[in-house]
């Protein structure tokens, strides 16, 4: 297998915080590999860098073997990288079906494909595939704005799939999400990886990524400290001293995920058992 996704001694600072620090890892072609750690361990940094919505101060970052490293999210999605958020981005006011057709004129702007209001039927069948994919397709005449929390992440997940892309970057597709349809969310990477895509997935639910990913990299103060299977993961003195070690000074410091301005719910994982 070839690395589809390449991170190379990446670093980046915001001031005197420094988020990542010589950071590489790799994403293998066909794998759902996963990327875990404490609150404030750069995960989300690394994601921003790596789809073009930060630069790095050094490091290289590849896509499909194309420096992209200070490329911009336009140019990175069109080597067929796609990415979620930890809050799923939608057309509140729109429907869920006209956010599909948002992504499929995505080429022209969003602002000028709502204006133009039209797109062809193998447009309106594609999105609707996708959307029943997802387990939207009766919700399709509803706002936006209607579905619930974990219902908004699959429609995100819908909207990037119309593009096809080869790789997906999920930013915590089952944060705040109930159980119910975080076991939908789980089945349709499975069902997504089976047919070739790539995933690269950050996520603090532990079972979920113990039971869906090929590989798990754990970073910690913006360095991944080791990366195996999530057999491998589970008795690493490194993860276990990651999560349950340090000084609470270091907690009320940084109770929040990445950045200066993000937000995180339900505070910082060394104080949860690490039960994989």
């Amino acid at each position: 297998m070839s690395a589809l996704l390449e991170v190379d001694s990446v670093s980046r600072a915001f001031g005197g915080l420094v988020a990542l620090r010589d950071c590489s890892l790799g994403v293998q072609e066909g794998e759902v590999a996963g990327l875990i750690g404490p609150n404030g361990s750069g995960k989300t940094t690394l994601f921003n860098v790596i789809t073009g919505y930060l630069r790095p101060d050094s490091g290289t970052v590849r896509v499909r073997g194309v420096d992209v490293t200070r490329a911009t999210p336009a140019r990175v999605f069109s080597l067929g990288l796609g990415r979620t958020f930890q809050l799923a981005r939608v057309f509140s006011r729109l429907s869920v079906m006209e956010n599909m057709l948002v992504a499929t004129q995505r080429h022209e702007g969003w602002l000028r494909s709502v204006v133009k209001g039209q797109s062809s039927p193998a447009e309106r069948a594609r999105a609707k595939e996708i959307l029943e994919f997802v387990g939207l397709g009766h919700l399709g005449h509803l706002p936006a704005g209607n579905l619930s929390f974990g219902q908004r992440k699959l429609l995100e997940l819908a909207y990037v799939l119309v593009a096809d892309p080869v790789i997906i970057l999920l930013d915590e597709p089952a944060g705040g999400v109930n159980p119910t349809l975080i076991n939908l969310i789980a089945d349709r990477i499975r069902a997504l990886n089976e047919r070739g895509k790539t995933f690269l997935v950050v996520e603090h639910n532990m079972e979920f990524v113990m039971s869906l990913c090929h590989s798990v990299t754990v970073m910690h103060q913006g360095t991944p400290i080791v990366s195996g299977t999530p057999d491998v993961i589970r008795n690493d003195p490194r993860v276990i001293d990651a999560y349950l070690g340090g000084s609470d000074d270091e907690d009320d410091e940084d109770d929040e995920d990445d950045e200066p301005g993000g937000s995180r719910e339900g505070g910082s994982w060394r104080h949860r058992p690490l039960t994989m």
